[in-house]
């Protein structure tokens, strides 16, 4: 069980050859109602990477 402090901290993950991954807690996915296989839209704004959903 991850400590309550730290549960939003996450490591990046290989998928494939050359990507990285990140998992995004339950609860936030909950909050935002996002599902599996969504569209979302990916942005860099200086060092901070925004996820927003694609409408």
């Amino acid at each position: 069980m991850r400590k309550l402090k730290n549960k939003n901290v996450r490591k990046l993950t290989r998928v494939g050859g050359t990507s990285l991954a990140v998992t995004i807690p339950r609860e936030m996915l909950s909050r935002l109602k996002w599902k599996e296989r969504q569209k979302v839209v990916v942005k860099l704004i200086g060092r901070k990477l925004i996820i927003k959903d694609w409408r």
